[in-house]
């Protein structure tokens, strides 16, 4: 009976194992995945952070400074990437970002694409990017479903 426990235990093992190979093999080379931190302390009486919670989503994290070398023709230039907010709904998680002067959001499907995939693809556990327009009063939610096709609605 013992030697029958060994070799089934050592099946399991054996296909573990197996299976931990098989997926480190097959996995996307160079998948980068972000993983955020705890962000800068929110403020009590940050008014974003106050909007925020008067429709209901819990923000769980301050602004976000992700530091990116950027290499062109061999030369290395620095960037960075910033998430203003981390804001919760339920069991949603949102990246959050405020509309700002300097940078006027474009509300076209490539203006959207191009200012805001970044955050899909490096933090693929969010619902979507909430965009606070603060002068509005406003709040946006952008999601992105890469490879879906598109339904077109009627006006």
């Amino acid at each position: 009976m013992d030697g029958i426990i060994m070799i089934l235990a050592a099946l399991l093992i054996g296909f573990w194992i197996y299976r931990a190979f098989y997926n480190w093999l097959h996995e996307p080379k160079g998948m980068k995945r972000l993983v955020l931190g705890r962000g800068e302390i929110l403020a009590p009486d940050d008014p974003h952070v106050l909007f925020l919670e008067a429709q209901g989503y819990e923000v769980v994290s301050g602004k976000h400074r992700v530091p990116l070398v950027v290499e062109l023709d061999g030369q290395e230039m620095s960037s960075r990437l910033y998430v203003d907010y981390v804001a919760v709904q339920g069991d949603s998680m949102y990246a959050v970002k405020l509309v700002r002067d300097r940078q006027p959001m474009e509300w076209t499907g490539s203006g959207l694409r191009d200012r805001l995939l970044v955050f899909s693809l490096l933090l693929p556990e969010l619902e979507g990017i909430l965009i606070i327009d603060s002068e509005d009063r406003t709040i946006r939610t952008v999601k992105f479903d890469i490879n879906a096709e598109p339904t077109l609605k009627e006006a």
